[in-house]
């Protein structure tokens, strides 16, 4: 006999499978406890109007995940404050935990920690973390770790000032001149 699984049965199906089953399997253990229904025309045309529905579902989930991965990949680098020795050596771990919150932070989105895989952090640097919010959606983030405190403020970035450089032509020059 042909049955429609409603929930997971171990050894038999999914749910939404097309099963077959024996007459007394059926009206002795799987209808009573409301796992399959009779493979009749009518629950057939309505397991494939809720499979049409479950598919929507699942694309537009997965549309989401992409967005989500997309906004976070817009990021570029994420900063995390902890507390550091000399030698920029860290008391204690930067954990996945402390990751979500700083990308929730700059990027408003809510990531579970169990979804970000990072390599131990030890020390202050940047690192590479994936988000990965789907099978097949990741986000790549950088995460940068910093001292305490510093995690608003933008990463030093060494800047030559222009005065510096035209007095050194300058002495080049008048170098030069002696040197005639």
């Amino acid at each position: 006999m042909k049955v429609i699984l409603q929930q997971n049965v171990p050894k038999l199906g999914k749910a939404g499978d097309i099963v077959e089953a024996s007459n007394g399997y059926f009206r002795n253990f799987l209808q009573p406890r409301s796992l399959a229904v009779l493979a009749s025309p009518g629950a057939m045309k309505k397991r494939e109007e809720d499979v049409e529905v479950l598919r929507k579902k699942a694309e537009k989930a997965q549309q989401e995940a992409l967005d989500l991965c997309q906004k976070i990949t817009d990021q570029e680098v994420v900063r995390v404050g902890a507390k550091a020795g000399e030698g920029g050596k860290l008391y204690g771990k930067v954990t996945n935990k402390e990751v979500a919150a700083a990308i929730q932070k700059a990027t408003g989105v809510d990531v579970d920690k169990r979804l970000i895989k990072v390599e131990d952090i030890g020390a202050l640097g940047t690192y590479k973390a994936i988000v990965k919010l789907a099978p097949d959606a990741q986000a790549e983030i950088n995460v940068e770790v910093v001292m305490e405190g510093m995690e608003d403020k933008a990463s030093p970035k060494p800047v030559q000032p222009v005065a510096d450089a035209a007095p050194a032509e300058s002495e080049d020059e008048s170098e030069m001149a002696i040197a005639e």
